[in-house]
């Protein structure tokens, strides 16, 4: 292991030596200092109240506790980076594990956990040809697995449950981690966090001061077309605007990539949103747990981040490559 790759994983020196890092957490740092007095003043203007002025409450208590658990791993260091994705990764199949009943068929279970486990190995090694090779494997694994119970009643469901819920948790959620093997990783998570989280507030804020037409009445009744076009086109704006600073110098640092991405953002932000509210109509149920006041379970609160990770890793990744420089195969020592 080189010095540089020591520095990347375990580099806590390195967290602020990015301009955009420190302005994004200085930004969040203003935000949350300022917000209890923005929701007082609306309060007292009688433009905030009952239940939506405590649902606020709430969430702004939770994103005090959200707020140094997301950003602490990514400024302490790429090893921990890739921890907390994984920690993660593993919470969220939990709950869609006990939603669905998935949780019972143990060997697809299991299968799906060393999946995932194998995942965040491999991005911690920077093997890439095996972190993509992984899902085809498992996939083929829990085929497998599931004939293990000698039930060919509902082995199609059962086969189906353990593929998507590796594809979302141990595929896709995990782009987010292999970030981490790149030089520049912590302002490229930080904007993607931001901008994603933003995402939302942004459809809530807009929705539910013009909203009038229901984007998907049957998936998520409180969702409006004019609040989507209003996170459309302020997380766009987001995104131009802290992204030039992340990617300032580079291929992806012009404005017609940064809107396009911001649109991608925004766009697959919200189909991830809407993917879990189908999941939890065709369950029948309104959460997918209880772990975070005002939000529900860790999959509702970060279910865009779902689509995003994949989304946002390969058109940067097309641009600017992920982690091309850094040294490979660093546990494994191979070619």
């Amino acid at each position: 292991m080189t010095s540089a790759t020591r520095e990347r994983l375990f580099g806590l020196g390195s967290a602020f030596e990015d301009p955009a890092t420190v302005g994004m957490v200085a930004a969040v740092a203003v935000a949350v200092g300022i917000t209890p007095l923005v929701l007082r003043f609306l309060v007292n203007r009688g433009k905030v109240s009952g239940p939506l002025e405590e649902e606020i409450r709430q969430r702004y208590n939770s994103w005090l506790v959200l707020i140094p658990l997301i950003a602490g791993p990514i400024l302490l260091g790429a090893a921990w980076t890739i921890l907390g994705v994984f920690i993660l990764s593993l919470l969220c199949y939990r709950e869609f594990a006990r939603a669905t009943g998935l949780f019972r068929e143990k060997a697809i279970s299991l299968t799906v956990v060393v999946g995932i486990l194998l995942e965040a190995l491999a991005t911690a090694d920077h093997w890439y040809a095996l972190f993509v090779a992984l899902f085809p494997l498992t996939i083929a694994a829990i085929a497998a697995a599931g004939i293990v119970a000698d039930r060919p009643k509902g082995y199609i469901q059962r086969v189906g449950l353990g593929v998507l819920g590796f594809a979302l948790f141990g595929c896709a959620m995990g782009h987010l981690g292999y970030f981490a093997n790149d030089e520049h990783y912590r302002p490229v998570l930080l904007l993607i966090f931001l901008s994603v989280e933003l995402n939302d507030i942004f459809a809530f804020c807009v929705g539910k001061s013009f909203g009038r037409r229901k984007l998907a009445p049957n998936t998520s009744p409180g969702k409006t077309i004019e609040g989507a076009l209003g996170a459309l086109v302020l997380t766009t704006i987001l995104v131009w605007i802290v992204g030039t600073a992340v990617f300032r110098g580079t291929a992806l640092g012009r404005p017609g990539y940064l809107i396009l991405l911001g649109i991608i953002i925004s766009v697959v932000g919200q189909l991830g949103d809407l993917m879990l509210s189908s999941v939890k109509r065709d369950l029948g149920i309104k959460d997918m747990g209880v772990t975070i006041p005002g939000h529900g379970g860790l999959l509702d609160r970060f279910n865009s981040l779902i689509l995003v990770a994949p989304a946002a890793f390969h058109f940067i990744g097309y641009f600017l490559g992920i982690g091309l420089d850094q040294e490979a195969r660093i546990f494994t020592g191979g070619q």
